[in-house]
């Protein structure tokens, strides 16, 4: 496991019994995670400024103990996020990912010129924006028009409202599909595909059963000398070994290496970690640094 541990505007202070208390800037938030099935050393939460109550309908409300701003701004880097509480319990961002921000900056650095990188499944653009800084021509793609609206006001935010970043709503197995047909290539891909969703026309995507096809067409679009392809996932049940013979068999004629593991963050005052998912990487370069 990788740990996103150079956070200092984001922090696990405590987990427990299904909760995870964080800091987020200098606003406090309990939120539910599901791989918190250990006990809390607490007896209480103590201090928080708002506290997510699932329902037993799946869905959940916000308990403000005090006014917070609809939505506030936390960095990571040279980059800036717009945090916002969705009535899904998420926030916009997941801090665990600043592990492949990292990696994927590297990368695009020691890259000559101005690589394209396609960011598929790209929800509200924080690997984008870490791209574009790193000085990438970047594509983001999500289905979601609010999402790749958010997107949009993180690039403001970090000072990139003119970087050479495009902004597209669709499906992005449909995307790829229309990418390959007008020759289109990228030097690096990025996916965070999702454990199961549904297209504007009732298509239903599933992890497991629909991956291999899409890193297959993803294939088709990569340049002659592509620097990465990354694929993150937070699918229960499927192993980060999966992934990585999936990504290795789709680019088995590629050379480089692949690396696969999990991903998770660090908690306060506790030798404890959170794990929070996986990630395989394919290098052109035959290694991978964590």
């Amino acid at each position: 496991m990788i740990l996103a541990k150079t956070w200092t505007d984001y922090e696990i202070l405590e987990c427990g019994e299904g909760m995870k208390k964080e800091r987020w800037g200098d606003i406090i938030l309990v939120r539910p995670d599901p791989q918190i099935i250990w006990p809390l050393k607490s007896k209480d939460w103590g201090e928080f400024d708002a506290f997510y109550h699932r329902n037993r309908k799946g869905g959940g409300n916000w308990e403000y103990r005090r006014k917070i701003p609809p939505s506030w701004n936390i960095k990571y880097d040279s980059c800036t996020f717009k945090i916002r509480p969705t009535d899904f319990k998420h926030t916009g961002l997941f801090p665990e990912q600043a592990v492949n921000w990292d990696w994927c900056r590297s990368k695009i650095k020691l890259s000559q010129g101005s690589p394209k990188i396609l960011n598929l499944f790209g929800y509200t653009g924080a690997a984008t924006i870490s791209a574009a800084k790193a000085g990438a021509q970047v594509c983001h793609v999500d289905a979601a028009k609010g999402m790749v609206t958010w997107c949009r006001e993180n690039a403001s935010f970090s000072g990139l409202q003119n970087a050479p970043i495009r902004f597209i709503v669709d499906d992005c197995i449909k995307f790829v599909e229309r990418e390959i047909r007008r020759g289109s290539l990228y030097d690096g891909i990025i996916m965070d595909p999702p454990s199961y969703g549904r297209g504007s026309k009732g298509e239903i995507w599933q992890f497991d059963r629909d991956l291999w096809q899409l890193l297959q067409k993803c294939r088709k679009i990569l340049s002659a000398s592509p620097l990465f392809f990354l694929v993150n996932a937070y699918t229960a049940g499927i192993s980060p070994t999966i992934v990585g013979n999936l990504l290795r068999e789709a680019l088995s004629d590629l050379g480089g290496g692949v690396t696969s593991g999990e991903i998770g963050l660090p908690i306060s005052d506790s030798l404890n970690v959170l794990p929070c998912g996986l990630f395989a990487r394919w290098d052109s370069q035959h290694f991978s640094q964590f």
